[in-house]
């Protein structure tokens, strides 16, 4: 629980993070501004131009604290962490299925099959809500295309074949994501597609955000149950790519679109809090980068049933839970990985 819940976000630029005897304190323009005990911490996340210390370098490396660089984009620039620990067992056992064709093919699978499901609980929760008869009819529409990729999931008989019904489902979902925008906020937020490195609007700048906070989390629960974030069964694996991280957050980018889409919606973001940079790049600015890490610390605390354990937890502990569940998959404790769905 402890890794999941506790992140400290840095933001401010030209902030220094130093070690004062068991704690962490920052400072800015050799102003103390913030002081938290280590032992309330489970990672820091530093976001910008940041300056660290030696000494709290070598102080969370030693605790078991993850030290995450993302560039002022959020994008994931460089992790330090300590000894790599976790069951030797798991990890053989991780790399031997990562082998095993069959096997990868029904991670994969899962993976997908949660992404697309939870997808379409997105649109069909739009089209429930929305009072625009032609909206209601794209979104239904969309939801059909998203039911037609569920269906050809189980005859994809390789990772090439289940990547192309992954990208036909992406293109019909985001496809509609701008209906799910509220009639006077489109003609700001409206997105062609997904873009990215670098997003070419601000609903992708803002989802590319997102995204990016999900995956550290999603990279420390795989970590704390003693998983190798580096080997995954769907994304290919290439060096300095947390390739199982990528895996487990496709389930999520749903929970993650729904929060861009309420930060939208509720006028909690405005068109003036994104940069449109030369070249057409666009990012949030310092401020708006703020208050999206703190609606999404927020929405870490709100509850969700889980399927499987037909109980409330708080969505921040959901991706340790998964976690879990594909460790025991990989022991052979389950018979398949079930990912999470949205009810």
């Amino acid at each position: 629980m402890r890794q999941i819940l506790n992140t400290l976000y840095i933001m401010t630029p030209n902030a220094y993070a130093h070690l004062e005897n068991d704690t962490i304190r920052i400072d800015v323009e050799r102003e103390k501004k913030f002081q938290v005990p280590l032992h309330h911490i489970g990672s820091v996340v530093c976001l910008g131009n940041i300056m660290v210390s030696p000494a709290l370098m070598h102080r969370l490396a030693e605790d078991g604290v993850g030290l995450v660089l993302l560039d002022g984009n959020g994008r994931f620039k460089a992790r330090l962490e300590g000894p790599v620990s976790g069951n030797i067992l798991l990890r053989r056992a991780q790399h031997s299925k990562a082998g095993d064709a069959a096997f990868a093919l029904a991670v994969a699978k899962a993976c997908i099959a949660g992404k697309i499901k939870n997808g379409r609980q997105v649109l069909l929760r739009g089209a429930r809500e929305t009072k625009i008869p032609e909206d209601q009819a794209i979104l239904s529409r969309g939801a059909d295309d998203l039911a037609a990729a569920l269906r050809a999931l189980p005859e994809a008989g390789d990772l090439d074949v289940l990547r192309g019904v992954e990208g036909d489902a992406a293109r019909k979902y985001f496809g509609c994501v701008n209906i799910l925008v509220r009639a006077d906020a489109r003609p700001h937020f409206s997105m062609d597609g997904r873009t990215r490195r670098p997003p070419r609007d601000r609903m992708n700048a803002l989802l590319s955000f997102l995204y990016s906070m999900l995956m550290n989390d999603c990279r420390s629960a795989l970590e704390t149950v003693g998983l190798d974030p580096q080997l995954g069964f769907l994304h290919a694996v290439r060096p300095g790519r947390a390739a199982l991280a990528l895996d487990l957050m496709e389930e999520f980018r749903p929970l993650a679109d729904r929060l861009a889409l309420t930060l939208v919606n509720r006028g909690q973001l405005s068109p003036q809090d994104f940069i449109i940079r030369e070249g057409g790049a666009v990012s949030l600015e310092g401020d708006a980068r703020k208050a999206v890490v703190v609606a999404y610390q927020e929405r870490k605390q709100e509850e969700l049933v889980h399927p499987v354990l037909e109980q409330g937890v708080t969505q921040g502990l959901i991706p340790m839970l998964q976690a879990r569940f594909l460790a025991r998959t990989l022991r052979g404790e389950m018979d398949a990985y079930v990912p999470f769905l949205i009810r």
